[in-house]
């Protein structure tokens, strides 16, 4: 399993936004079970939190049904975690400090994934989360393809399995309508 974090200052607006648009992403394309996906803050300013109102709004009004409560990072989190996408500078440099200067190869600014390579502006200060949500979106849809080419066989192989579940699910259903 792939683990990917996805950080930001609070841990209510942006990184639950990109955990509720991976998901859907990975999902959608048949990976989900390949990955453990989560979000965590830099601060512990707002844990235990739900996702900020005008955030979730957004997630609703694109078809996302998310609840979420805000949680710190912590070292482990960083050092079993795969990959860290934080949505800017700040972010990239308190996780960094936050592993010990260790482990930041994993640390990637979510942003850095799309062309013009920007930072994923905090709609706390902005409130446009319509704008954040479409640069998170678009991030995550790049980020998800970069996986699937960096780990095609992983992600090939969780196909696979679940392929081959699911036709023993159906052959179980034979085999009990054999019975009758």
């Amino acid at each position: 399993m792939i683990g990917v974090i996805f950080v930001c200052l609070g841990n209510i607006c942006r990184s639950p936004m990109a955990e509720a648009i991976f998901k859907r992403l990975a999902e959608e394309e048949g990976v989900a079970d390949c990955l453990d996906i989560s979000s965590f803050a830099t601060s512990d300013c707002e844990v235990g939190n739900p996702i900020y109102p005008p955030a979730q709004r957004q997630l609703r009004e694109m078809g996302y049904n998310f609840s979420h409560r805000a949680q710190k990072l912590t070292f482990s989190d960083i050092k079993n975690a795969d990959y860290i996408l934080v949505m800017d500078n700040m972010n990239y440099d308190d996780v960094c400090r936050m592993a010990g200067g260790g482990y930041c190869s994993k640390v990637f600014k979510l942003g850095s994934f799309l062309q013009d390579q920007i930072e994923i502006a905090d709609p706390w200060y902005t409130c446009d989360f319509a704008r954040a949500y479409r640069e998170i979106y678009s991030a995550c849809k790049v980020f998800l393809h970069y996986l699937e080419t960096k780990h095609a066989k992983a992600f090939a192989y969780g196909k696979h399995v679940r392929a081959d579940e699911d036709n023993d699910d159906d052959n179980d259903g034979d085999k009990d309508e054999d019975k009758d």
